[in-house]
């Protein structure tokens, strides 16, 4: 064997070594350690207060904000970024609850609503503050807070809307995609072994029924009837006032005033204003809760997890095969 083949071994047993040594670096990295890592930095267990502006700490304001939409997604690993942690923002609010230094809550919204459940777990505790610390809740209103987002900003006892902000939206959706047609066309055929005759019901590989539709609406009114009266307790209106924009439209931060949803037309700063103003709170503190995902932790991680984590086709693709189609009622402005 000539010397250029005793290289080319040497070159090629050095790269096997090489992929080996980083292939197990890599699953040691994506176990052990960072599942460590992640129960270390947890959300759920670390919280950090975020001073934004100084004064009395023993009468404060916090400043809370949904971003995004309002579903329950888990709990994500500290590489991860996610608009909205619905588990995150619930111990949020939980901490208000037990925080008798804070004497106003001002709730920031920008959503286009979300899932039924986790809106009314939102709406639930927020009530629940109001009743055991009797303290006020004002809202601001972002570009979009609609459906599930103004669900939980119903209970406020001043909503702030911008004139460019969409809300409204008021209603319950549940969707599904009948693609038994299409698969007829490919000559898919689906065999389906059910224990009563509506179990695949909505499934997507048949139509529905007259009685199953009759079915799901009568789910649907039932959630609408409770996002009404959520509104009529919340501000004060009559079911035949909430009704005559409860249909679904959107409306502007205007046409929502107009419509008494919304109390007035100003930003974030404006709604801290008259907080501070309303309940003689201009020397309190402001602050916000600041999570791991701020920490330098989080920047480590996501660098760290860009690395080893698979490419973003794969994600998507376990995402698509680990996912459930199965259709839920939602409080939901959009295509989302």
């Amino acid at each position: 064997m000539n010397t250029k083949r005793w290289v080319a071994l040497g070159i090629a047993a050095v790269l096997m070594f090489f992929s080996l040594g980083i292939n197990t670096i890599i699953t040691i990295f994506k176990t052990d350690f960072f599942s460590s890592f992640d129960n270390l930095m947890s959300t759920e267990t670390l919280s950090l207060e975020q001073v934004v502006e100084g004064g009395d700490f023993d009468k404060r304001i916090v400043n809370l904000t949904v971003n995004g939409v309002i579903q329950d997604v888990g709990e994500p690993s500290v590489w991860e970024t996610v608009d909205y942690n619905h588990k995150l923002f619930m111990n949020q609010l939980e901490s208000v609850l037990h925080d008798e230094s804070i004497k106003g809550v001002v709730l920031t919204v920008n959503s286009p609503g979300g899932g039924v459940i986790e809106s009314a777990e939102i709406y639930e505790k927020l009530v629940q503050i109001k009743e055991e610390r009797q303290i006020p809740i004002y809202v601001s209103m972002g570009t979009m807070a609609a459906s599930g987002g103004y669900y939980i900003a119903a209970p406020a006892d001043k909503i702030f809307a911008q004139r460019e902000t969409i809300t409204g939206s008021i209603g319950v959706i549940m969707q599904s995609i009948n693609y038994g047609k299409l698969a007829e066309k490919v000559g898919i055929e689906f065999e389906t072994i059910k224990s009563g005759a509506h179990k695949d019901m909505f499934g997507g590989v048949r139509p529905s029924t007259p009685e199953e539709l009759a079915m799901l609406q009568e789910m649907i009114d039932e959630s609408y009837e409770q996002f009404v009266d959520i509104i009529e307790a919340g501000r004060g209106m009559s079911e035949a006032q909430v009704k005559k924009v409860a249909d679904g439209r959107v409306l502007g931060g205007t046409q929502a005033l107009n419509a008494g949803l919304v109390d007035e037309i100003g930003n974030e700063k404006d709604v801290i204003a008259a907080m501070r103003v309303d309940f003689g709170l201009e020397d309190a503190e402001l602050f916000e809760y600041a999570t791991s995902s701020d920490s330098w932790a989080s920047l480590f991680g996501v660098k760290i997890g860009s690395m080893l984590s698979p490419s973003a086709e794969s994600q998507y693709l376990s995402k698509i095969i680990s996912s459930t189609n199965s259709p839920r009622m939602m409080y939901l402005y959009g295509e989302y």
